[in-house]
């Protein structure tokens, strides 16, 4: 099928329109980032934000470029964002009284307020979860809380990659709707 149908279909909400373009132009889009950032999982969360971002705006596609071309330039644009919040938070300007009280910190450990905030905050999580369809929570469950790969998410799902990678991208933001609603 001409790539310009299946964008057309992927701007009136085709989802096999997706899953063909994450085909097509995945390992493209990965095999550039992978060279510009030098790893593995920096390429591989760039290239799904890209993905991500490029499925919010195809409706602003313009037809006059290549598509690829416009997902390199979507990934770059992600690229240099993520690059930033690194930079911003390695640097902190700090002057000489601010630098000296820094030293003098007694203790880093959480307190037992911080542990009980941060079990709330995952307890709420979890129930932010549980509200996905269960294919998306199975996803997120593999991914985040047992640290798998992408490739032995497939493997344990008997699943193709790219339905993988498609189903985590969706959960991920299904999960992130619902927590804005709260």
């Amino acid at each position: 099928m001409e790539i310009k149908k299946i964008i057309e279909k992927a701007t009136n909400g085709d989802q096999v329109a997706f899953t063909s373009l994450l085909d097509m132009y995945w390992n493209e889009v990965y095999g550039f980032m992978l060279k510009r950032t030098e790893n593995e999982t920096d390429a591989e969360d760039i290239t799904i934000e890209t993905f991500s971002k490029a499925f919010d705006k195809i409706a602003h596609y313009n037809p006059e470029f290549q598509f690829n071309t416009w997902l390199i330039a979507i990934a770059k644009n992600v690229h240099i964002d993520m690059l930033r919040k690194k930079k911003i938070s390695l640097f902190v300007d700090m002057n000489d009284e601010e630098d000296h009280q820094a030293y003098n910190v007694a203790d880093t450990t959480p307190s037992a307020e911080d542990k009980l905030i941060t079990e709330q905050n995952l307890s709420r999580l979890l129930e932010y979860i549980k509200e996905l369809k269960p294919h998306y929570q199975e996803v997120i469950q593999l991914r985040y809380f047992q640290e798998m790969s992408y490739q032995e998410i497939a493997e344990q799902l008997d699943e193709p990659l790219s339905n993988v990678k498609v189903k985590l991208l969706r959960a991920k933001k299904l999960l992130a709707e619902i927590i804005q609603q709260r």
